[in-house]
């Protein structure tokens, strides 16, 4: 088993917390994604993990073993990193096994892992090749054979794509998906790109300045993010926030945004009354909105301030009072800048955010 348990972990750096009191549990042979922006301390978790920087307060769990203060050697780990550190004076054949001869391992041993791990990433033909005579991807190939060919427990990945370009990434990703299956490794993999979070992780731990703000599958963390930062920080476009204030028409309850109306749904309604005569945030979706060429009741009105053709979609900037939002719509809609529409905001999709403490109302209470 290569359950890895994160316990209250803490790293300090001066007067810097870049860790502050991380608590995670990684099922056995989970891909796990560590999510979050530059300097959130997803890299610096995972170098406490991997013992190349150990933590200041905490314990580390592999298995049934504490590892928190072991030494990298002593715990049965891989670790691919963002430069791919391999050698350029060796040889492919001699990079993917050199952790294995540093280890002792036997010369069968060390030829049978390696053409392994070779054939996994699909570089046989490359083993007497040097780094020098190789692109960037076939380099990234070699430094994540060389981690597998180790057999180790549990596989650590810092940011292994970031150095290629997008069409080269976007092969990679499917292909790391679909290796990680097939090896069965407990993986923690560490990236600042969502989409890259998003379509690999069986689950995602989103970090901001140090703390774990969310973790969940990813169509839970992309759907129902906990507060206002998971929300912006997932998504293209992220999603919308508008200001609102909440008041009673008629006896129920409505927020007023920009001269105009929303319900809450009904599950929420409750939620959204203990903010009466208060401000609230709305936050939706581009793609949870629906665009409309003629007044429809319910429907809001808004001004077109840039439209944008994509392709397979139109995203759309409009204004709603001294709101700006983003719209998706089909790629025939027809809108152009100064157009007026109207949008609806199906209850169900809109999130209701505190305004101070930037966390998501849910069934009646803010989101812990």
């Amino acid at each position: 088993m290569a359950e890895i348990r994160i316990e209250n972990v803490t790293k300090v750096f001066g007067d810097h917390v870049a860790v502050d009191r991380a608590n995670l549990v990684i099922e056995d042979q989970e891909f796990l994604v560590l999510l979050g922006p530059s300097g959130c301390g997803k890299t610096t978790l995972l170098r406490s993990i991997a013992g190349l920087g150990m933590a200041d307060a905490g314990r580390i769990m592999i298995g049934d073993r504490d590892v928190t203060y072991m030494r990298p050697g002593e715990r049965k780990i891989s670790m691919v990193f963002q430069s791919y550190a391999i050698f350029p004076h060796m040889t492919v054949r001699e990079n993917i096994g050199f952790g294995l001869k540093m280890n002792g391992a036997p010369d069968g041993e060390i030829k049978k892992n390696v053409d392994e791990a070779a054939e996994l990433l699909h570089i046989e033909q490359l083993l007497d090749r040097r780094p020098s005579d190789m692109s960037g991807g076939q380099r990234q190939r070699v430094a994540v054979a060389r981690a597998l060919a180790m057999k180790a427990e549990v596989l650590l990945m810092d940011e292994p794509l970031s150095n290629l370009d997008a069409l080269l990434r976007l092969e990679m990703r499917a292909e790391l998906k679909r290796l990680l299956r097939e090896v069965e490794a407990t993986t923690i993999y560490v990236t600042h790109d969502q989409i890259e979070a998003l379509s690999m992780g069986d689950r995602i731990a989103v970090m901001k300045d140090g703390v774990i703000q969310q973790v969940d599958d990813p169509s839970t963390v992309y759907a129902e993010p906990t507060n206002r930062f998971v929300g912006s920080f997932i998504g293209n476009p992220p999603m919308n926030f508008l200001d609102g204030v909440v008041h009673r028409v008629d006896g129920a309850v409505s927020v007023g945004i920009g001269g105009n109306e929303i319900t809450p749904a009904a599950a929420l309604a409750n939620a959204v009354a203990a903010y009466d005569g208060k401000p609230i945030t709305v936050g939706i979706r581009a793609e949870n909105m629906r665009a409309l060429e003629t007044e429809t009741e319910g429907a809001v009105p808004v001004r077109v301030e840039v439209a944008e053709p994509l392709g397979s979609q139109n995203l759309l900037t409009v204004s709603i009072g001294d709101n700006r939002l983003k719209v998706s719509t089909h790629p025939t809609f027809p809108a152009e800048a100064g157009d007026t529409l109207w949008i609806q905001f199906p209850p169900e999709q809109i999130r209701w955010i505190d305004p101070q403490t930037e966390k998501v109302l849910t069934g009646g209470v803010v989101a812990a």
